[in-house]
């Protein structure tokens, strides 16, 4: 598990206060958070500025608890899109937390990373269609592109302009994404997408943008991820596999079933509570879209919450919900061999990152909390209206709800032969 830490540094005093993110023997890196305190009012032992009447404690105490809360945050996210995690991108996070942009404004409205840095400022208080505003995850996502870019320029040893987004950059990127940072196509073409979007935005200011943005050969790579759902049957595999003596994987495996029949996200289904509760029904407004949805009980979850005398398995976080999940459906023995992609070691010089390497695994070590909502979503079509299905899983268009769901072309023409083979008997009679 990722820790932060604080400690100054230096002979000069006011000294620089410095910040220290260690996850096991994986990361250990140390950067300046550009904050300074008086030597005789640091706290070695809490890491933080002692209660002082003549020092402004408060803030610069406040300043550094939302810092880490903030690189926990995003340590978490880079590890699961394959963000390289090194003191530049520590560095590169305390600067978009605190704001600090180029010296000179005029900068954003000729060179690329400093108008992204002003473009995720005003992201923070810009309001979606729905009037919303737009979720962390998207100005997370939006940071992380931007530290790649500064990544490209201090690879390239040059300053990118508006105006040099041709398409020869874009060449160079995805190559340097893909080759030197070891990311995924569907990754790449996320921060490609990105990159389009900073150059639409600029345009739409009237500043001068390179036009080849817009050609067709700026494309967002990408592959077809194979995801995977697990069947009814499986389904019932991993509810009815003996885990009593298992106490974590047993309280994993009930937060599972009771994922894999709501067809809620993990924010939404691991926040569940006896007050989600009305009637035989969970009532839940979706924290990612705040659409409120009603999910009757299904009675493999019904017979959980019986088990535990009403109450809801103990609460888990996501990382650890992950990682017991791929071992309960181990030993539930969900073991097909399937196409797909999970986290693996590679070595990138004399360390070793982790990068999404597509391959043929067992079944279960692919598993995460994305199947639950899949699940519910591939077992229900065909057998349910597919408006009822959006109702619940949140979906706003039926191409996008289409394009979610992970029934196979075999499974298809499977349900039509046992369609023709009803219809075949029921002519006999």
């Amino acid at each position: 598990m990722a820790t932060v830490k604080y400690r100054i540094k230096g002979k000069a005093d006011p000294a620089s206060i410095y910040i220290r993110l260690r996850d096991g023997r994986e990361t250990d890196l140390e950067v300046s958070t550009g904050l300074k305190v008086p030597k005789k009012h640091w706290s070695s032992n809490k890491s933080l500025v002692k209660t002082v009447s003549d020092f402004d404690y408060a803030e610069t105490n406040s300043k550094l608890r939302k810092l880490e809360s903030f690189i926990i945050d995003q340590f978490n996210l880079g590890s699961t899109n394959g963000t390289a995690i090194d003191n530049i991108w520590l560095k590169n996070c305390i600067n978009a937390l605190f704001i600090r942009p180029n010296k000179n404004d005029a900068d954003s409205k000729t060179y690329l990373v400093a108008f992204t840095e002003a473009f995720i400022e005003e992201s923070k208080y810009r309001l979606t269609k729905k009037g919303t505003p737009l979720s962390d995850r998207v100005i997370k996502r939006y940071t992380s592109t931007k530290n790649h870019l500064i990544g490209f320029e201090e690879s390239s040893k040059t300053r990118l302009r508006l105006l040099d987004i041709n398409l020869k950059f874009h060449s160079k990127l995805v190559d340097y994404l893909s080759n030197k940072k070891h990311l995924n196509p569907n990754t790449v073409g996320r921060y490609i997408d990105d990159v389009k979007l900073f150059c639409k935005r600029a345009e739409s200011k009237g500043l001068k943008v390179n036009p080849e943005y817009k050609h067709p050969d700026f494309h967002s790579p990408s592959n077809k991820t194979k995801d995977i759902y697990l069947t009814i049957d499986e389904i019932n595999d991993v509810y009815n596999v003996d885990l009593s003596k298992k106490e974590m994987l047993d309280n994993a495996r009930d937060w599972f079933i009771i994922g894999l029949w709501t067809g809620l996200r993990i924010s939404d289904f691991l926040s569940l509570t006896k007050k989600n509760i009305e009637k035989g029904y969970f009532e839940v407004v979706t924290t990612k879209t705040s659409f409120p949805v009603i999910i009757p009980i299904h009675p493999q979850i019904e017979a959980i919450l019986k088990k535990r005398n009403g109450q809801f398995p103990r609460k888990i976080s996501h990382q650890k919900f992950n990682e017991y999940i791929k071992k309960v459906c181990e030993l539930a023995e969900i073991n097909d061999k399937v196409e797909g992609a999970k986290m693996v070691k590679i070595k990138k010089g004399k360390e070793k990152i982790s990068r999404k390497k597509f391959d043929v695994y067992y079944k279960h070590e692919l598993v995460s909390s994305h199947v639950c909502r899949r699940s519910f979503a591939t077992n229900h079509y065909g057998k349910l209206d597919t408006l009822t299905i959006m109702k619940i899983t949140g979906h706003q268009t039926e191409k996008q709800f289409l394009e979610y769901i992970k029934v196979t072309p075999k499974e298809h023409a499977e349900k039509l032969k046992s369609l023709w083979d009803n219809l075949h008997l029921t002519n006999k009679q």
